[in-house]
């Protein structure tokens, strides 16, 4: 029998980040740092904003390590970590018209 996530301990892990892009050395560094999201499954939400869906928090832990260890030498990067349920509570905007968010199907563990 598979047992299913609560919504409260699945976490979404977002890293919003500002990065100088002004010299050659630096586009480098910040296109780097997006294809290291990329790789590791993050999703692009905006240019400088990733997401990705972890099992809980503890599952978060080894990322924050592993962005720590990818960090570019300059710039700004955040990490925010919510619950499934507070990420479905995200309204977004293109233009004026109102988006409905496509919610991720709900996770099993077999």
């Amino acid at each position: 029998m598979a047992a299913e996530l609560n919504r409260y301990e699945l976490m979404w892990m977002l890293v919003l980040f500002d990065l100088p892009v002004v010299e050659k050395k630096e586009r480098k560094a910040a296109s780097d740092f997006r294809n290291f999201l990329l790789d590791h499954g993050f999703a692009m939400v905006q240019y400088s904003i990733y997401t990705k869906l972890f099992s809980g928090k503890d599952a978060c832990e080894k990322y924050y390590r592993l962005i720590q260890q990818n960090l570019p030498e300059e710039g700004k990067v955040d990490i925010i970590t919510i619950t499934d349920k507070q990420y479905e509570n995200i309204i977004s905007y293109e233009a004026t018209e109102k988006v409905k968010k496509n919610e991720p199907q709900q996770l099993l563990m077999f």
